[in-house]
């Protein structure tokens, strides 16, 4: 039985036109049922596995570098000389983060606690913790400040006191009992005879505070009704403002808790989040895109406005009193203690913090902070939150400690805490976002040019079919002709 050439060229006609209208269709369904994957994937819910897994326990490597200004000429400080120092560094530790306490509300928000532990990394550090380093008292010269109001007997009697309990202008301890606490009999006395001066109840250190601790109690958006809001801050520890600061604006609790953010970002978004360690909500804004083992990215940086002061841009007046643009004053969240936050090195700060303090050298590389963030779905990739703690210091009469030291905006330590998504947890990620949605968008355009080239090669055969059987009929009449003629010839 013999193939109709003709009604196979029209079928295959058929059937590439199907393909063609499937993969036309699946352009527009397609990032529509990869948009819906994505809102699945990204609401805080147990029954997600990958993204609660990320969220709840923080899978990914996180690490705190510590660097301290070593102080290189106390002697010349305390007689009014300009403070030089030499950074020491890094002292490396793993953050463990996990969050606890999680409970889930009607109104779609969750609450929960999160807990963090440092475990010191020898092998990526340059030093020990048993190195000694060289930083300002504190405990001395933060009170001369905060007391150089007080009757200036009451001064000598608070100079006698340090006399007493041997605190001097300056630490010279080991970078375990700075970061971590060490005993003081100046701590023991103020935390007896007026407790709630201070912030910790047993050793005095910088980071005393952060080990074996929780950063309060958040209430967030898990984004079931709206994924426009999941992660965004509904409370902080049942406030939805803050009493530090003297404007609303800067009183306002905005964004995230600062670990991922909405899906669907572009390069007008924002990345605004709460940091309680800062006492304030900041805002990250896009540099660049990026990629980062084959997965797209944005990059977010603090912009230069973020700790300008009240007179560089207004909005910021709330975080006054003010000195140099670069300095935030965190006194009203910190006992009134003289600290300031800044950029590391200074930097994006006004120039004059270097003129005051030697040994300083900022660049964008080391001291930027920054988070690159899959647009897609809101994840961070690559981390690197930047800070440093500053102590602002002067000679104050009747407190013999500060000597003549001239009024300067001391650096004392800068952190870096950075994580990366990496492992497993990469794969899958890059597996599901990554490699998936780029095989149904080459599916899609995959089936519109299969289906035209099918088209396209059929109606061609059915062209050559047609014109084949044209001659065929042609030449068949051709020939019928030449008979009719040959016995019209013959009957003459």
């Amino acid at each position: 039985m013999a193939v109709n050439k003709a009604k196979v060229a029209v079928g295959f006609i058929v059937v590439g036109a199907l393909t063609v209208f499937f993969g036309t269709v699946l352009t527009f369904v397609g990032p529509i049922i990869i948009d819906d994957q994505i809102v699945k994937n990204t609401v805080i819910d147990p029954k997600n596995e990958m993204s609660y897994t990320m969220w709840k326990d923080v899978p990914v490597p996180f690490f705190m570098s510590v660097y301290f200004f070593h102080i290189l000429n106390p002697k010349e400080i305390l007689s009014g000389e300009k403070p030089m120092v030499e950074q020491r560094g890094p002292y490396v530790y793993r953050k463990r983060i996990q969050k606890d306490n999680i409970t889930f509300h009607p109104n779609f928000t969750v609450s929960y606690k999160e807990y963090r532990q440092y475990h010191f990394e020898p092998s990526m550090s340059v030093g020990n913790e048993s190195d000694v380093v060289m930083i300002p008292n504190m405990l001395v010269l933060g009170a001369a400040v905060m007391l150089e109001k007080l009757p200036y007997p009451i001064r000598l009697l608070i100079s006698a006191t340090f006399k007493t309990f041997k605190e001097g202008p300056f630490l010279n301890k080991t970078v375990e009992e700075l970061m971590w606490g060490y005993e003081s009999g100046l701590v023991d006395f103020l935390n007896k005879y007026l407790p709630g001066m201070l912030p910790t109840s047993g050793k005095f250190g910088l980071f005393s505070e952060f080990n074996n601790s929780n950063t309060g109690l958040f209430t967030i958006n898990t984004g079931k009704d709206d994924i426009r809001n999941v992660h965004k801050v509904d409370s902080w520890n049942g406030l939805t403002e803050l009493s530090y600061w003297r404007t609303p604006e800067c009183n306002a609790i905005n964004g995230t808790a600062g670990q991922m953010w909405p899906p669907f970002m572009t390069r007008e978004s924002t990345l605004p989040f709460y940091s309680p360690d800062a006492c304030r909500s900041m805002e990250l804004v896009y540099q660049r895109d990026g990629v980062m083992n084959g997965i797209p990215l944005y990059r977010f940086v603090a912009p230069k406005t973020l700790f300008a002061n009240g007179s560089d841009y207004a909005p910021n007046e709330g975080f006054c009193p003010c000195r140099q643009s670069g300095l935030l004053n965190v006194s009203s969240c910190r006992h009134d203690s003289p600290c300031f936050i800044s950029h590391p090195h200074f930097y994006n700060a006004d120039p004059v913090l270097l003129d005051y303090v030697q040994g300083l050298h900022p660049n964008e590389d080391e001291h930027g902070l920054f988070i690159d963030i899959h647009p897609l779905t809101g994840v961070p990739l690559n981390v690197s939150i930047r800070l440093q703690l500053n102590l602002y210091m002067k000679r104050v009469s009747g407190i013999t400690e500060t000597g003549q030291i001239s009024e300067v905006v001391m650096p004392m330590i800068w952190f870096e805490e950075s994580g990366y998504i990496d492992g497993p947890i990469l794969k899958t990620f890059h597996t599901n976002l990554v490699i998936l949605p780029t095989v149904m968008e080459f599916m899609q355009y995959g089936f519109i040019v299969l289906g035209l080239a099918t088209v396209v090669i059929a109606a061609l055969l059915l062209r050559r079919e047609k014109a084949s059987h044209n001659e065929q009929i042609k030449g068949s009449h051709d020939h019928e002709t030449k008979d009719k003629s040959f016995m019209n010839n013959s009957e003459k």
